[in-house]
């Protein structure tokens, strides 16, 4: 008796977490599932990238609130939080970076200038997956 009730304790909490992971995922592929909230290392975009096609065919520019992120689904929006001074950018992931790169997410210049990292270069963020719909103009208007 003792056996069965181990065993069923341990089938609830092997569902249980798996009910759990796909509140705090998303599926990337049929194959991966990622979480909503990751932390890493932001970059922005050289301007030598300027004018041209991004994975998704638009025209990359570093006006827009773009980025190139790995992990996360193509055309979703997320929010990017520079974790050094709070400020954060709703933006849209529209292109994948070099597989090599250990950076998680490349952003356009203005989500940089945004963030307030483009005298480093680099900054430690959070970022967090919003979904596949657009955020109202308010919302994007005001990210900080």
């Amino acid at each position: 008796m003792k056996n069965v009730l181990v065993v069923i304790a341990l089938m609830f909490s092997f569902f249980a977490s798996k009910a759990q992971m796909k509140i705090d995922s998303i599926a990337l592929n049929k194959q991966r599932n990622v979480p909503v909230t990751q932390f890493g290392v932001a970059s922005f975009y050289a301007d030598k990238f300027e004018g041209q096609r991004t994975c998704t065919d638009v025209v990359f520019t570093q006006k827009k609130l773009t980025a190139a992120c790995n992990t996360l689904p193509l055309n979703c929006w997320i929010k990017v939080t520079n974790l050094r001074n709070k400020k954060s950018v709703m933006v849209k992931v529209n292109d994948r970076m070099h597989p090599s790169n250990p950076r998680l997410i490349d952003m356009s210049k203005a989500a940089a200038l945004a963030l307030g990292y483009t005298g480093h270069g680099l900054t430690k963020v959070k970022i967090e997956y919003l979904g596949k719909n657009k955020p109202d103009d308010e919302e994007i208007a005001g990210n900080n």
